[in-house]
């Protein structure tokens, strides 16, 4: 049981931490086109993200997909960037469109997934089961996701409600400031 904490404490820091800004910008990213009253919906976006990342770092950690670390670090910011950049061509939310952000936050989640994958594997000793680390560690995730997720749904309300602002402009701004950090990311991290 004691690994089970370890594990979902250190998926817990894997996004709440200020390491962890690449994921916090992903969730900005997939969170910007709700409002409080859709908070199922966002919860469901969150957990087919965490579906996609628990899929690659399973299958990384057991070393059956692998890439390299550059190459990750970089396809991790583009998510960001062409998640955002969706958000404010098309600044709607109709149907189509959110059944369009939960295949997104799936595919991308495998990418993400890949970008813890080497340093949970050196973590999970021979002797430690696989699947109570990856367990632990993908509810520790999905828990931090959530409390970005309500924080993120808290200020948009704030603004939409409170101060009036449209949600379009909402969308527009919140996506905007996503797409300025992660395009410097991406940039930054370019492979070659």
């Amino acid at each position: 049981m004691q690994d089970f904490w370890f594990y979902l404490l250190e998926g817990w820091h894997h996004i709440i931490s200020i390491d962890a800004l690449d994921h916090q910008l992903f969730i900005a990213a997939l969170a910007a086109l709700y409002l409080w009253a859709d908070w199922k919906k966002v919860l469901v976006l969150v957990t087919a993200f965490t579906i996609g990342h628990s899929l690659t770092l399973a299958l990384s950690v057991l070393d059956i997909v692998r890439f390299p670390d550059h190459w990750v670090e970089f396809a991790i910011p583009v998510t960001i960037v062409l998640t955002a950049l969706s958000n404010i061509i098309k600044p709607r939310t109709p149907e189509s469109k959110i059944q369009w952000n939960y295949i997104l936050a799936l595919v991308f989640g495998l990418i993400h997934g890949m970008g813890f994958a080497n340093t949970i594997r050196f973590m999970l000793a021979k002797d430690q089961s696989l699947a109570t680390g990856l367990i632990g560690f993908n509810i520790g995730l999905e828990i931090g996701q959530i409390v970005v997720v309500a924080a993120l749904l808290c200020v948009s309300w704030v603004f939409v409600k409170k101060i009036k602002l449209a949600h379009r402009d909402w969308i527009m701004i919140l996506s905007s400031a996503v797409l300025g950090i992660s395009l410097k990311m991406a940039l930054e991290r370019i492979p070659f």
